[in-house]
């Protein structure tokens, strides 16, 4: 009878592998990779080889975890597709059971003055990547990877973290994956989000218990220009000093709102990041998520109709300070924008340029030539002689 049993086990498990596209998942515990991949490919085995995006490698160390093949991405058939979303509802109804359920504990502490403000939000937002982390693990709808460097994993530094906007699910895999992004020593961060998330119960328990910061701005649509509140700003800015001077890291989405073409590039992105950066000195550190729209995309006409299960996340070396907001806008939607879109880092002399400020001196050093030549040919034309002045001389005896 147990042995019946087993294998009627083996087959249920055959069967599901087979109809929704699992397979083991391979974790790597920071490993080193050089600037090239041959040299890293002798860590790993022949098949991992074959199945890892060597774009996702810059010259620096990098730790790969959840690492599993998603490259290329696999191409979701219908049965495929309407388990994927079963099992991402699941994951997102039960969201809704363990936030309020888990969270109260620490309201009623909070309530009886055992712990304090700042303890209710640091606890509340480990409550919640706790949830994410562990709802994921029962319900997996997504196939995950993270590429970090091991300083950013040993070394926490207060910093200001950008990340693209690309799915509804964004929020959830930042929180279910923060420890594989920021480390075991990382610090607690509140992220900037849009009040209109407040009309959700459970989002708005969340973001009020972990002290997440608001930004009021109109609900027009993804896609289109966002409308802030300017009134709102005073608080805003008011509540990001007190959270920094309270220890924490602040998250914000540079964008603004989810972007419906993550395959185009960025939307424009705003400066509340630099001018956040500049007011607390504190440098700002680059995130960029891709495939998370193919799961749940931001077009309200498409929505939850999923094409794959594969996402990845990147976290790029080196915080940094910057000169000015269009520096920050440039680099960030040129590196996140191609990972965004792409799925994989720019080449990685180009990535390195970028990353040091190098790029971008370039093309401060390219318009600057660009207006002198065009100053050039505007005193050309004025040294040269009118065709009135030319005829007066032709006729001159």
């Amino acid at each position: 009878m147990n042995g019946k049993f087993r294998g009627l086990l083996l087959l249920g498990a055959a069967l599901l592998g087979s109809c929704y596209g699992f397979s083991p998942p391979r974790v790597m515990s920071s490993p080193a990779y050089k600037q090239h991949v041959p040299s890293a490919a002798k860590l790993v085995s022949s098949s991992a080889k074959q199945t890892r995006n060597t774009n996702l490698y810059s010259s620096a160390a990098v730790s790969v975890t959840d690492l599993q093949a998603v490259s290329p991405p696999e191409r979701l058939n219908k049965l495929q597709s309407a388990v994927v979303r079963t099992l991402m509802v699941a994951f997102i109804m039960s969201m809704c059971v363990a936030l309020p359920v888990t969270l109260f504990p620490v309201w009623v502490l909070y309530r009886l003055n055992i712990i304090n403000r700042v303890q209710k939000e640091m606890i509340s937002l480990r409550v919640g990547q706790f949830c994410s982390r562990w709802l994921m693990r029962l319900f997996p709808f997504a196939r995950k990877k993270v590429i970090v460097e091991p300083e950013t994993l040993t070394e926490p530094q207060p910093a200001i973290w950008v990340c693209n906007h690309i799915s509804m699910l964004d929020l959830f895999f930042v929180l279910a994956l923060d420890k594989k992004m920021r480390g075991k020593n990382r610090r607690p961060i509140k992220c900037l989000y849009w009040k209109g998330l407040e009309s959700n119960p459970i989002t708005c328990l969340l973001c009020k218990m972990a002290g997440f910061i608001p930004v009021d701005m109109s609900d027009n649509g993804n896609g289109n220009a966002n409308e802030y509140d300017p009134k709102s700003f005073k608080q805003m800015l008011r509540s990001t000093k007190n959270a920094i001077k309270d220890g924490f890291d602040i998250a914000i989405l540079p964008e603004g709102q989810p972007n419906p073409t993550p395959e185009a590039g960025l939307q424009p992105v705003f400066s509340g990041a630099f001018t956040l950066a500049k007011m607390s000195r504190r440098p700002i550190q680059m995130i960029a998520l891709h495939g998370l729209h193919k799961m749940w995309h931001p077009d309200e006409n498409i929505g939850m109709v999923c094409t794959a299960r594969d996402m990845a996340a990147r976290v790029y070396p080196g915080s940094r300070v910057y000169k000015d907001a269009e520096e920050f806008s440039s680099t960030f939607s040129a590196v996140v924008g191609h990972f965004g879109a792409h799925g994989t880092d720019l080449d990685d002399t180009e990535l390195q340029l970028w990353l040091d400020g190098t790029m971008w001196e370039t093309e401060l050093s390219r318009r600057a030539a660009t207006r002198m030549t065009a100053e050039d040919v505007v005193d050309d034309e004025e040294s040269k002689p009118s065709k009135v002045e030319e005829g007066a001389r032709s006729t001159s005896p």
